[in-house]
């Protein structure tokens, strides 16, 4: 797939296999509601590879978020974008906070949108069911979260820059996944109180695996190389986004082998 020049340089710090990447739009129902999906396979894929859920930011599932699986499928990994809206709703800058705002009002909805695409991840003949992962970006950091709390079948979440809302009294002992959280230390959504709350559940579940990294300088959406607000609390940092790829890919080494 081509991107605009700003994403193909982020996609490029991965070299491309030899046998390229493999990436096809995929419909699928959601829990009930027609969603449009985004697979990026390894083109010389010969049996079931580790697999991994990608969650959109806001904005639904995006460029943005299309690379983010061709850069998985780039080393190694079966990427699947799941589509929480449905393939109806692309909401644009001004009508995304309402449009993600739906599922953090109704928790049950939210999350039966997600289980639903990582069963459609799971029938994909080349990922490997025994060794599952999620990640997420802002909205979908906090996806990831919730996937993990409803205790589904990951080894491994990543949350970049996600919100931290914390879940009912005694979810975080349904968590089976190993955690890794990636925050800004100047992200105005995601303060410091937010980050203890989170932490403090964490601590609730004292044989969880989890940890934090926090990015000193970074705004929100540090990984979006588009983002340019910081009057608004939300700016791209290369530096931080280049760690916290880093970050994502040894914490998978180790969960994921």
């Amino acid at each position: 797939m081509t991107y605009d020049a700003v994403l193909q340089t982020v996609l490029d710090r991965e070299p491309e296999p030899a046998g390229g990447v493999v990436g096809t739009e995929v419909d699928y129902d959601a829990d009930g509601t027609p969603a449009r999906g985004y697979l990026a396979v390894p083109g010389d894929a010969t049996g079931p590879l580790p697999a991994v859920l990608v969650v959109h930011d806001w904005l639904g599932v995006t460029d943005a978020t299309r690379m983010r699986c061709d850069m998985l499928a780039r080393i190694g990994y079966v990427a699947f974008a799941a589509d929480v809206y449905g393939a109806d709703l692309r909401p644009s800058d001004a009508e995304a906070s309402q449009a993600a705002g739906r599922f953090y009002g109704d928790r049950e909805l939210w999350r039966g949108r997600l289980a639903a695409a990582l069963q459609r991840l799971q029938a994909e003949p080349a990922a490997d069911t025994e060794r599952l992962a999620a990640i997420g970006y802002c909205f979908g950091g906090s996806s990831a979260l919730e996937l993990a709390r409803i205790g589904a079948d990951l080894r491994a979440v990543v949350s970049f820059h996600g919100g931290l809302p914390t879940g009912a009294e005694g979810e975080a002992a349904r968590i089976r996944a190993k955690l890794l959280v990636l925050t800004g230390a100047a992200d105005p959504v995601v303060p410091d109180e937010a980050v203890k709350a989170f932490e403090d559940e964490m601590r609730t579940a004292p044989d969880l695996d989890w940890q934090v990294v926090t990015y000193s300088g970074a705004m929100h959406a540090f990984t979006v190389p588009t983002a340019d607000a910081p009057d608004h609390g939300a700016a791209y940092d290369e530096r931080a986004d280049r760690r916290s790829w880093t970050a994502m890919k040894d914490f998978f080494a180790e969960a994921l082998g």
